[in-house]
């Protein structure tokens, strides 16, 4: 059994404020030491459902975030930038489930830390016209590879957004939200086991990827800049909606690598790199 697990930081138990999860941040380090905790609680899950290959992919802003000595022995790490396929780098139709850990809700939700891959400089996602974040796209995207999504961790509006996309994934809530950067947390051992005992059960029958339509999808972004906007103009495929949206046409995976080459484009413009 082949597992993926994805990892992003903003949802891991115990941050809750910027400082706890971008680099230079006051308690960046002690941060990204919770962040391989959480991983190596879902990789202790998988190995004891019988995983015989862990690929874990560092999908938090530098995506240098994990120290490859406080990782679990029995996982492999995808660490650094850039990543053609950003959160998803690495996943195959080989893989047998992902896994994603610390996720946050999308842009404009109450959650901890919530955003959709670039701060304040996407204001809002649309897959098919239905509002999507990092985690739609991203559950989108692997069921296009052919790889469901068997468990995601992160605040309870994490969970909730995941629900709402998919029933059939597990969810962990490790923190409870107060405001976006405020939460209840849960005991970080109990938050932990709460994760291994999830990811365990989840495994111990695989799921299969949810059906994916044939049809091209289309994927709609909102931008606080309207240059930004313009300046993708300058890519084939992509129309204005209005001023400051863009849109383009496509096959999942292909459109989600075409959307990390957006970001690049935005970070050039606004000095401000895709954090996710």
């Amino acid at each position: 059994m082949r597992i993926y697990i994805s990892v992003d930081m903003e949802g891991i138990t115990g941050l809750v404020d910027a400082d706890d999860v971008q680099p230079g941040g006051r308690d960046y380090e002690r941060g990204r030491l919770m962040m391989a905790e959480d991983v190596n609680a879902a990789v202790r899950g998988a190995v004891s459902a019988g995983a015989t290959e862990i690929t874990v992919n560092d999908a938090h802003g530098p995506m240098r975030n994990i120290l490859p000595e406080s990782l679990h022995p029995a996982a492999r790490l995808i660490r650094g930038k850039p990543k053609q396929m950003l959160m998803l780098e690495g996943l195959t139709p080989e893989h047998d489930a992902v896994i994603c850990v610390g996720y946050h809700s999308r842009a404009g939700a109450l959650g901890v830390l919530s955003h959709s891959f670039m701060g304040h400089e996407i204001e809002d996602m649309w897959l098919d016209g239905r509002p999507v974040g990092e985690i739609g796209l991203a559950h989108a995207t692997a069921a296009a590879i052919g790889v469901p999504v068997a468990v995601l961790t992160g605040d309870d509006y994490a969970c909730t957004e995941m629900t709402e996309w998919d029933a059939s994934v597990t969810t962990v809530a490790v923190k409870y939200a107060r405001d976006r950067f405020a939460a209840d947390l849960r005991p970080a051992e109990e938050a932990r086991a709460a994760i291994e005992k999830a990811v365990a059960a989840s495994l111990s029958t695989v799921p299969k990827a949810s059906e994916v339509p044939a049809d091209l999808s289309v994927l709609t972004v909102r931008w606080q800049s309207a240059s930004v906007a313009s300046t993708l103009l300058g890519i084939p495929g992509v129309t204005l909606a209005d001023t400051r949206t863009v849109q383009a046409q496509g096959t999942l995976p292909s459109l989600y690598r075409l959307f990390g080459v957006w970001t690049r484009v935005a970070a050039s413009l606004t000095n401000q790199p895709p954090y996710c």
